[in-house]
């Protein structure tokens, strides 16, 4: 998976805390994949049926954190980075992970 994060359906981000299964979808009966070792949730990266969560504005928060510190943003961009982020969460259409994604992007 490399340098990638995946924000699972649980609230966590699951750089590198994975393990190997196989799915059906439309490209295979047997298709490799990977799942999250805290909570067991499949990922199917062929069909694009990955979980997007929708967080409270609270959690969010938490989650923008835990995003900045993984990214390892300076302290200075941390308060434009949580800015960017509620800004983004009151227009009220884009997932965590999308969200979180586009606000670090906009830095």
């Amino acid at each position: 998976m490399g340098d990638e994060m995946i924000l699972c359906e649980c609230g966590e981000f699951i750089q590198g805390e994975t393990f190997k299964d196989y799915i059906n979808n439309s490209a295979n009966p047997s298709t490799a994949t990977v799942g999250h070792i805290k909570c067991g949730l499949l990922f199917d990266f062929i069909d694009e049926k990955m979980p997007k969560k929708y967080s409270s504005k609270k959690e969010l928060k938490s989650l923008a954190v835990k995003f900045s510190d993984k990214k390892n943003l300076d302290q200075s961009l941390l308060g434009k980075f949580l800015i960017e982020v509620d800004r983004l969460k009151s227009l009220g259409k884009l997932s965590d992970y999308d969200l979180l994604m586009t606000a670090y992007g906009r830095l």
